[in-house]
């Protein structure tokens, strides 16, 4: 069995199984997830089984006992972590070691529990037909979700999407991250434009005072500003109607634009992904996307 650790946000979550959806493809066997760390912890909850029409299996936690005896208890986890410790993992725990695509992990057996990010599409590239089918949203759009989506399918229809939230708040994820600026976006309107004709934006945020201040955009445009908390999933899924799409340094609209099945969709993404420069995010972005 392949057991993978789910933190964070939905587009966390969802790089989380997608590679572990391909390791236990690739082995022929069953693929678990480990859910605990959303216990008692109020600023995410476990939606992948909520937002997408696929059923997952969550791992009990005899179930991961069973595979990695004393690693399963939080003492334990948070000692492997350490670097000088990781002789103590073995071959059935796997710690993601770095940012980018790590190509050791094809070599691991069909019996492990992995945890990290796997922000690449290189992990499941082989798959990606089955990701998309398992990413699908079962829910159709009602209301005014629905009429977005209407105006959406019927027009040169470009996401923008600006993330700041936690990125100015938490000084360590604004380390780590950053922003981007405007001089970024002002750069991917002014490429979409000039690769379409009539482009409309529909821009996403979780600070929309800030993107009214901040950009100015010529062209025509829309806020999409009612989806929020539980709801929230939805910017997601109307950003995948779009044709073309300017995504942040998030993989929140990573996805958005991923499952987008437009065969001709332009998909602009920041060059500098991480503002540290301990990380290496040269395989954050797919080879066809254009990065500014």
């Amino acid at each position: 069995m392949i057991i993978t650790n789910i933190l964070g946000g939905l587009g966390n979550q969802m790089f989380q199984y997608a590679i572990g959806r391909a390791l236990a493809y690739r082995h022929n066997t069953e693929l678990l997830l480990d859910t605990r760390l959303f216990k008692g912890y109020g600023l995410r909850t476990f939606e992948l089984e909520k937002v997408f029409s696929i059923k997952t299996d969550v791992a009990t936690e005899d179930k991961i006992k069973g595979l990695i005896g004393w690693k399963a208890s939080r003492i334990g986890s948070r000692l492997l972590k350490e670097p000088r410790l990781a002789f103590l993992r073995g071959s059935n725990y796997f710690i993601e070691p770095a940012v980018h695509y790590v190509k050791e992990l094809c070599d691991l057996p069909g019996d492990c529990y992995i945890t990290g990010y796997w922000q690449s599409e290189r992990y499941f590239e082989d798959i990606k037909n089955l990701i998309r089918t398992d990413f699908s949203f079962p829910q159709p759009l009602t209301g005014y979700n629905a009429e977005i989506a209407d105006k959406i399918q019927s027009i040169n229809a470009v996401s923008l999407h600006v993330r700041r939230a936690d990125y100015v708040t938490d000084r360590q994820t604004s380390n780590d991250h950053g922003t981007c600026e405007t001089e970024y976006y002002d750069k991917a309107v002014m490429y979409i434009s000039k690769q379409i004709t009539s482009p409309v934006f529909f821009i996403f945020s979780d600070d929309h005072e800030w993107v009214k201040s901040n950009l100015s955009l010529k062209y025509e445009h829309h806020f999409v500003s009612h989806n929020s908390g539980p709801d929230s999933y939805k910017d997601m899924h109307l950003m995948s109607l779009c044709k073309h799409h300017i995504i942040a340094n998030s993989s929140f609209s990573w996805w958005g634009a991923w499952l987008n099945k437009n065969a001709d969709k332009i998909v602009i993404a920041p060059d500098r992904w991480f503002l540290a420069d301990k990380y290496d995010s040269s395989d954050h972005v797919p080879k066809d996307w254009v990065r500014l």
